[in-house]
């Protein structure tokens, strides 16, 4: 007992295959159809065929983590995973098209279909329960340490994050190594039995949400987890589930971790918070969490302006079409969460006398190098998220080819959805939007009568502002003939000097100079034809 509590003190585990070793990896129970009461078809039927594969090649195969969790709340999973103590290299080799991806946790993506509908079942092999304190250390990250990294299978940073690990082990430690107790079951679509190492039914039943072991040392050991903790808050809370107290209370005090994990991975986990249909709840749950700043800079921004309009319509059209099952892209959210910096950056380049094109251009520019920066914004999501922002002066022009370049082009789905929005909260003319939505889907007869009617618009208005001009410049010509009736009163002409007045009524008659002969006694030159100085004087000599 005094060695247990020493060893405890020490950070080192008991060994597996002890006694203690069995009680810290958790009581494995069988439970039973008639318990869990999963519906088998709910099973995806890909899932079920890459089990029963790896299970006739001889080895244990289960669908595991967040599939098990619905499946028990009757849900239908949107994803499968597989676990089993296969080895990457020895799932590859059972299928025609699978592929060994990742560094940290290496694992294999077993394909189905081509094209846009194909699916993936991702199948991990079981990994053994390591202490931090028995893994290679290193002091950098993954990537100032990749060199030293490439030969280690299981190694950690100074701060204890797991870096590497891919020690296989038996089913029991791995479950022990997952993050909560209702994503550690094991589901066997054969046999209809369900795997519970870590009372993970009960929990799910209770609605809790409970780290597996410390949560504080599972949140340093990987702190991803710590947004994992805010997902599924976000994604469960409909249905009742609340953090457990324990797991909850370590969060604000282990967020500073996040700094050292890479800006590529936060910047994926992000996409996560926002894109798998609870948009608007994690934004409640993170500041509900305490969580609301210091995950990610570009996160931050969303929450803060998650109440704006444009950035709430996004963010409750996001999560309405993953619920309808229709695709999201992270460059059509993120251009309305930006596009107040987008728009105030282009309005003062504009101020400064730049061009309207290279403005919005330059605009879009400082975006990206003060919002994104290198992560993602020289690549296609940069590329998508301008092209949304360069259609929207573009569709007050109706005229020309511009309408029939616009609907043809790649990216005009996603800027007229983003123009539309900007119609919902009263940015944009509704008739603008139902114009551009009957041109993009009407034939080319229809097309050139839309036009036509544009450019009738176009000419009443131009006559109206003709009309306009004309009224007022008839009031300024009656006024100067009033005044002409007064004798001391002298229009003038637009440069300032005296106007000529016409004999016709009571204006003075113009007086002509006459010309004067040319003396030939003297032989002087006559006044005309003589340049005259600054003064008025003849440039020649005194006579």
């Amino acid at each position: 007992m005094i060695k247990t509590f020493i060893d405890k003190l020490l950070g080192k585990g008991a060994s597996a295959s002890g006694g203690a070793g069995r009680r810290r990896f958790g009581k494995r129970e069988e439970v039973p159809a008639s318990v869990h009461g999963i519906d088998p078809q709910l099973v995806d039927r890909r899932a079920f065929e890459v089990v029963r594969t790896l299970k006739e090649a001889g080895y244990q195969a289960y669908i595991v983590g967040g599939a098990v969790r619905d499946l028990l709340l009757g849900l239908k999973p949107k994803d499968f995973d597989v676990a089993t103590d296969a080895t990457p290299e020895e799932v590859k080799a059972l299928f025609r098209r699978a592929f060994i991806i990742g560094k940290r946790f290496r694992i294999v993506h077993v394909v189905f279909g081509r094209g846009r509908e194909h699916d993936v079942v991702e199948v991990s092999t079981f990994r053994a329960y390591l202490d931090n304190s028995a893994a290679e250390q290193v002091a950098g990250n993954e990537r100032t340490s990749k060199a030293q990294l490439a030969g280690m299978q299981h190694a950690v940073d100074a701060s204890g994050r797991v870096l590497r690990d891919n020690v296989w082990g038996p089913q029991e430690e791995d479950a022990a190594r997952r993050d909560f107790t209702v994503n550690a079951m094991y589901y066997d679509p054969e046999t209809q039995v369900v795997v519970d190492y870590h009372k993970g039914i009960q929990d799910a039943h209770k609605r809790v949400l409970r780290m597996i072991g410390d949560p504080a040392s599972r949140y340093r050991e990987d702190p991803v987890r710590i947004i994992r903790a805010v997902r599924f808050a976000a994604k469960l809370s409909h249905l009742g589930f609340t953090l457990d107290p324990k797991t909850a209370r370590p969060l604000v005090e282990c967020e500073p971790l996040l700094r050292d994990v890479p800006q590529s991975r936060l910047f994926d986990e992000m996409l996560k918070l926002l894109q798998t249909g609870h948009a608007l709840a994690t934004i409640e749950q993170l500041k509900k969490l305490g969580l609301e700043k210091g995950i990610y800079p570009l996160l931050d921004i969303v929450v803060e302006r998650a109440g704006d309009p444009l950035v709430h319509a996004a963010l409750a059209d996001t999560d309405r079409r993953v619920s309808e099952g229709k695709a999201v892209a992270p460059s059509f959210l993120l251009a309305c969460v930006l596009w107040q910096d987008v728009e105030s950056g282009w309005q003062r380049r504009l101020e400064e006398g730049e061009h309207a094109f290279p403005a919005l251009q330059g605009a879009i520019d400082e975006v990206f190098e003060r919002r994104i920066g290198d992560v993602s914004g020289r690549g296609k999501l940069a590329a998508d998220m301008r092209e949304i922002w360069v259609m929207q002066p573009r569709f007050d022009k109706r005229s020309g080819n511009t309408p029939y370049s616009m609907v043809a082009h790649i990216r005009f789905r996603a800027g007229f959805d983003f123009f539309r929005l900007r119609a919902d909260i009263g940015d944009v003319a509704d008739g603008l939007v139902e114009w551009w939505q009957e041109f993009y889907v009407t034939d080319d007869a229809r097309r050139q009568d839309l036009l036509a009617q544009v450019r009738e618009e176009q000419r009443r208005q131009q006559r109206a502002q003709q009309q306009q001009k004309k009224g007022q410049g008839a009031v300024h010509r009656v006024a100067p003939a009033r005044r002409a009736q007064e004798p001391s009163a002298a229009p003038s002409a637009p440069d300032g000097e005296p106007a000529d007045m016409e004999s016709s009524g009571d204006a003075p008659a113009k007086k002509r100079r006459r010309r004067r002969r040319k003396s030939s006694a003297h032989g002087d030159a006559g006044a005309e034809g003589r340049p005259t100085d600054g003064d008025g004087n003849s440039g020649g000599d005194a006579a």
